[in-house]
């Protein structure tokens, strides 16, 4: 096959620089995907189907030959031979939204185009290649929105697949999950996601952005994608993630930036973010953390900066406060979770009366001040400390840390019968065994989500010791 058959088709010819041109020259005679190869060597090869057929066509005078492009992985029809197989480690192919083009409305399920005796081999090509290449422009939004939207896979417990497509038109992995949750025209992949997003900084994380690692030299091999969904922690040592991984959609405590090739992945931030939005705030800014108002907040009160208030409360440890939910209808669980808070700051008195003013709201949007647990915080949902042993605080539980304090907790779980993931010790050093042992605990509670991350908040050590 010669170089000059895939110059017609190379997508994204934006830019006429000779070192761009070479550049797309050489990712259409690259390797598949699979095997660290760029996509647009799958719309080429597409492209190059439907000349072939195109062309078939026009010498022999037919009238109404179809050329169907391959399947791409619809449900129920074998993924292209060039997407990269599930090793467990994900991330994705670009192409465009499964059965529906970018703005459109449904399309069957299996994409194909028809060439007749009266097309021109260039309108063909030009359809493919408008079919394989989404447009750049990012799409306005806003970090409540992206929040939003990244709880609905989570509500909908959308099992993870590279071969496979939501009601939604996203694709089921860890890359299609960020598509969707950023509103893109397309699915894209690891190896793309970067061209809607600016690099940041892990410091300047916001609910919203994104932590990325991509394996260039083989995408399969540990490439992924998170969601940032807010520190969980004082020492920002643990953030809220939103993942599609297997067996599907989660959200949970993670510790920074992930269990493995912690130090490879990168922040980055959606380009399409806007100051409008309400509680979710902007990209930075007074904006992000501005106070909505007292009125807000209180009985009777119902609206979507409540939510965002118990969702910051939770991820900051007060998850044990809430039955279900949070939710936009103010409750008991909210002022008792925001006192918490407050508490943990060393504030007493109407400084902690569980009704968020500006100087609570800011804390918590920046992700600033001590945790529920912490020093100085309170103890249980009662408010109370109840523990035959004092809580010594969350930053003794994390990856790396080794104190006496992580062995009394293992000698504990081990003696109220939660020592299975132990394969020796327990040690003075934390491990993963620990985590899954705590957490086990913590189901035995009752707690889900947030409140059952594995890692041991005051209500947990007074469960676990009394």
């Amino acid at each position: 096959m010669s170089v000059p058959v895939f110059e017609e088709f190379v997508p994204e010819a934006d830019c006429g620089c000779a070192g761009c041109a070479g550049e797309r020259r050489a990712h259409a005679l690259g390797l598949p995907v699979r095997a660290g190869g760029h996509p647009a060597a799958h719309g080429a090869r597409r492209a190059l189907v439907l000349v072939t057929a195109a062309g078939a066509v026009l010498g022999t005078g037919g009238t109404g030959l179809a050329a169907a492009v391959e399947p791409t992985g619809a449900a129920g029809g074998a993924p292209s031979a060039d997407r990269a197989s599930d090793s467990g480690n994900p991330q994705g192919n670009q192409e465009p939204l499964h059965g529906r083009g970018a703005g459109s409305g449904p399309a069957p399920a299996s994409r194909s185009v028809s060439v007749s005796a009266s097309a021109t081999a260039s309108g063909v090509i030009q359809a493919a290649t408008r079919s394989s290449v989404p447009s750049l422009s990012p799409r306005t939004t806003t970090r409540t929105a992206i929040l939003d939207r990244a709880e609905k896979w989570v509500t909908a417990k959308v099992p993870y697949a590279m071969d496979r497509y939501w009601n939604d038109g996203y694709r089921q992995d860890c890359s299609g999950y960020i598509s969707m949750v950023w509103n893109l025209p397309a699915n894209e992949w690891t190896g793309s996601l970067t061209r809607f997003a600016d690099r940041i900084s892990r410091a300047d994380l916001q609910p919203g952005d994104i932590l990325l690692f991509h394996n260039p030299a083989s995408p399969t091999s540990g490439s992924h994608v998170t969601i940032f969904g807010g520190w969980t922690d004082a020492s920002h040592t643990s953030y809220l993630a939103y993942e599609q991984t297997k067996p599907g959609t989660r959200k949970r405590t993670t510790p920074m930036a992930y269990w493995q090739d912690a130090d490879r992945y990168v922040a980055y931030r959606y380009k399409g973010l806007t100051g409008s939005g309400g509680a979710g705030g902007t990209g930075g800014g007074a904006a992000a953390t501005a106070f909505p108002g007292a009125g807000k907040f209180g009985p009777g009160t119902d609206n979507a900066y409540v939510t965002r208030l118990g969702k910051l409360l939770v991820a900051r440890g007060g998850g044990s406060f809430y039955r279900q939910g949070p939710g936009p209808r103010w409750t008991e669980a909210d002022r008792r979770a925001t006192e918490a808070f407050q508490r943990a700051q060393g504030w007493k008195g109407s400084a902690a009366d569980g009704l968020p003013g500006p100087r609570t709201w800011s804390l918590l949007v920046t992700g600033q001040g001590r945790d529920i647990g912490g020093s100085g915080g309170s103890g249980g949902p009662d408010g109370s400390s109840g523990s035959a042993s004092a809580f010594p605080g969350r930053g003794s539980f994390r990856p790396g840390q080794s104190s006496a304090y992580v062995e009394k907790l293992g000698k504990q779980l081990v003696k109220r019968g939660f020592g299975k993931h132990y394969t020796s010790g327990p040690g003075p050093r934390w491990t993963e065994a620990d985590r899954r042992n705590v957490e086990s605990f913590q189901r035995a509670q009752g707690w889900r989500g947030a409140a059952a991350d594995g890692y041991p908040g005051p209500e947990t050590w007074r469960r676990l010791f009394r």
